[in-house]
């Protein structure tokens, strides 16, 4: 298993898109084990002011990284186009502690 970083920043004026399909990404979250998934953490990309949610940061456990990418594409927020733009990156944690699975 390994750590991936996905990151997304929504298009613009996309807060309307996002509130409509909060409750079914948050749904879509509780699935996260069938798709060979664990969420370490998530949340939120917030603007400078902290007023607007602007993006989307999870830090997950997965195989590989097309698991990860098939993870994130089932996602409902995905799905709506949401983000702008997208990245998987393979993560390295260097400190913290993030309630990884054993």
């Amino acid at each position: 298993m390994a750590l991936f970083c996905i990151h997304g920043l929504d298009r613009p004026d996309a807060e309307p898109v996002r509130l409509q399909h909060y409750p079914a990404h948050r749904a879509f979250l509780e699935t996260a084990r069938d798709w060979g998934v664990t969420i370490a953490a998530s949340g939120p990309l917030m603007s400078d002011d902290g007023e607007r949610m602007i993006g989307s940061l999870f830090i997950i456990e997965a195989d590989c990284a097309v698991t990860a990418a098939s993870f994130n594409a089932a996602d409902p927020f995905a799905k709506a186009n949401l983000w702008q733009s997208i990245s998987i990156r393979r993560f390295s944690l260097r400190r913290g502690s993030i309630g990884l699975a054993a």
